[in-house]
């Protein structure tokens, strides 16, 4: 008995099964998971390695090569390339298909773990990476002002938009691109050095030696007990200025006899720029694995919108890029094709 024979013949169970197979349709429908491409991740691991103040030549013999050296001999890897720049070395390695990326990873940290010994003592730690189709951020929107520096931006992004942002169901993480940081930094002048007979390892020693809260122990009396703290840190550019960096036979040579302490970003290489060289940054959120994009889109541009309500009027903001815009259109290509295919059914 064949299919059709077998409808016409039994009326109730063909029923029974057109309605069990659009239950399932629906159920599939509804829990379809919403993304831009397939979440396979790429078999690929990077390993990162800083070393601050190095120059390519050093990065390339003494980091680059040896971590090469010890993992060129993994299983399973189909090709590995480097990059060796200033102050930073990164190493791509590419597996074959197939090969299970979690063991792949694991056996990447145990070679670089193995050769840390021919290495520089004074780097950072090297980090195993493996790729991750998820962590590729699906929104941006661009922050700028014409009247606040790159500082003033990336202290707003971080209290107004981070902190927001980062609590909403779904989101992985909030970068903020092009963010400058305070920091306090030591310019010296060459000459004086050479004068006073110091080193910048001299005023590293004494930024060790004086700028350092230690623990202090407590008070004890018969009813009470206090614990006792010393303020050691530097905080303002004069705590830093009046710095002592050497005792010459009874006379101090303070920081600011050298050079000047000036709170100035962090990183100066790098910046975010737009259209009209205008400040800005950028705030891109990143979704967690399986999230629904299309709701965490959604209920960004929510939150934006009651962030709107609390930012100083000088501020502007740009959608950069959305990537659930070609999702929204897939989507409705979709429905419109199963609701053709139904009205064809019923013709």
């Amino acid at each position: 008995m064949n299919l059709a024979s077998m409808s016409i013949n039994r009326p109730v169970l063909a029923t029974v099964i057109s309605i069990v197979i659009i239950l399932f349709g629906v159920i599939g429908f509804l829990y379809l998971g919403v993304r831009e491409y397939p979440s396979v991740d790429p078999p690929v691991v990077s390993v990162t390695t800083n070393y601050a103040g190095a120059n390519a030549d050093i990065i390339d013999a003494q980091i680059t090569e040896p971590i090469e050296a010890s993992i060129s001999g993994i299983a399973g890897i189909k090709s590995m390339s480097s990059i060796s720049s200033t102050g930073r070395s990164n190493i791509t390695i590419e597996f074959d298909l197939g090969i299970n990326m979690d063991d792949a990873a694991n056996d990447v940290r145990d070679k670089v773990s193995g050769s840390l010994r021919r290495l520089p003592l004074d780097i950072d730690p090297p980090i195993v990476s493996k790729a991750d189709a998820d962590a590729n951020p699906i929104l941006a929107v661009l922050v700028q002002s014409d009247t606040r520096d790159l500082l003033q931006l990336s202290q707003i992004g971080n209290d107004l938009f981070k902190e927001r942002l980062q609590t909403i169901s779904g989101v992985s993480t909030v970068n903020i691109w092009g963010e400058k940081r305070f920091a306090m930094k030591l310019l010296f002048d060459p000459a004086k050095l050479a004068a006073y007979g110091l080193t910048p390892l001299d005023v590293q020693l004494a930024l060790n030696r004086e700028n350092i809260e230690l623990p202090t122990g407590v008070m004890e009396g018969r009813n009470t007990e206090m614990t006792i703290r010393t303020f050691g840190r530097l905080e303002t550019e004069e705590d830093f200025n009046d710095l002592i960096i050497k005792d010459n036979l009874g006379v101090p040579i303070r920081l600011r006899d050298v050079g000047r302490a000036q709170l100035l970003p962090e990183n100066e290489r790098s910046i975010l720029r737009g259209n009209g060289g205008t400040p800005q940054i950028g705030i891109a959120i990143t979704p967690q694995p399986g999230s629904n994009y299309i709701e965490i889109a959604d209920r960004v541009y929510e939150r934006i919108e009651q962030i709107k309500k609390e930012m100083p009027d000088d501020i502007k903001l740009v959608y950069s890029f959305d990537v659930t815009t070609s999702i929204r259109k897939a989507i409705k290509e979709v429905q419109s094709t199963i609701l053709m295919a139904f009205l064809r059914v019923m013709e």
